[in-house]
């Protein structure tokens, strides 16, 4: 081994057995041309929620928070949000088991097609919710003839919104689980004679219960921020479909104290979801 070898690595022994090699090698500087711009990346990010911070109104937030306006539209989130991550979690987990336990024709476009609400324009998905589901609509004429159920503008309509675009993060995340799960302990409960069903409810999703429950986080947090499809599909009614981020928008045009208020509860929600996910994602990094 040459000096700049010896440089570069060191010999430890490792515990409980013979003397063996580990390589340990040495953390190299940061290149300039990359830690200024890693730096400035990081104040673009960090800066608007520092400002967010200094620019609260401290003293009177309790006051904010306590309001009838406010504490009407954090009810109603934490409702929907919870609703709808309900609804992701009754046919999201079945749609995660099909694309990773079934092969059929067309399973990648499908797949395709589930994801497509993490890429697109939440207002675009709350124009498709209203031509799908609209008193008008493809399905909605039909609901509000047959069955007298109207879904635009209600806070049932809310919930359709958020599952809508909070479904996806669900179904990657379990369908993820599933995938790395071992299908061999399904297969040994159907051999010992358990229906695919059973094996599923008595076998798989106790294997994947992290994943669900990752999962759902993404998805609850994700409802509850909902902006776009919300206002486009339910509308802003005080209330009735006025969640946090439309009363933040509302707010802001009035008293930005309030919406200062609001958006804290947004970003203090955020912080627990990336603090109650943090031991999942450092077991699979």
């Amino acid at each position: 081994m040459t000096s700049l070898d010896k440089s570069d690595a060191a010999v430890e022994p490792l515990p409980g057995g013979p003397r063996r090699g580990r390589v340990r090698r040495r953390r190299a500087g940061v290149p300039l041309p990359l830690l200024v711009p890693a730096l400035i990346g990081l104040a673009f990010l960090l800066l608007p929620l520092v400002a967010l911070l200094v620019r609260a109104p401290w003293r009177s937030l309790p006051d904010q928070l306590t309001s009838t306006e406010v504490w009407q539209s954090l009810q109603l989130s934490l409702v929907c949000a919870t609703a709808a991550t309900a609804v992701s979690l009754v046919i999201g987990v079945p749609l995660a088991w099909l694309l990773a336990r079934t092969d059929f024709p067309g399973r990648g476009l499908v797949r395709a097609l589930v994801t497509l609400p993490l890429v697109l324009p939440p207002v675009v998905g709350g124009v498709a919710l209203l031509m799908a589901l609209g008193r008008n609509g493809v399905v909605g004429q039909w609901l509000d003839s047959w069955f007298g159920i109207t879904l635009p503008f209600t806070t049932a309509g809310v919930v359709v919104a958020e599952a809508f675009v909070a479904m996806p993060f669900l179904v990657i995340s379990v369908e993820g689980t599933l995938r790395a799960a071992d299908p061999r302990y399904e297969e040994a409960a159907t051999t010992l004679g358990a229906s695919r069903f059973t094996a599923f409810r008595r076998v798989t999703l106790p294997l994947i219960a992290p994943g669900i429950a990752a999962g759902s986080v993404l998805a609850w947090a994700r409802a509850l921020g909902e902006f776009g499809a919300t206002i486009t599909f339910a509308g802003n009614f005080p209330g009735r479909t006025q969640t946090m981020p439309l009363a933040v928008y509302l707010a802001l045009q009035s008293d930005p104290a309030a919406a200062i208020a609001l958006s804290l509860v947004l970003l203090a929600v955020s912080i627990a979801v990336l603090a109650g996910l943090r031991d999942r994602w450092m077991t699979t990094s």
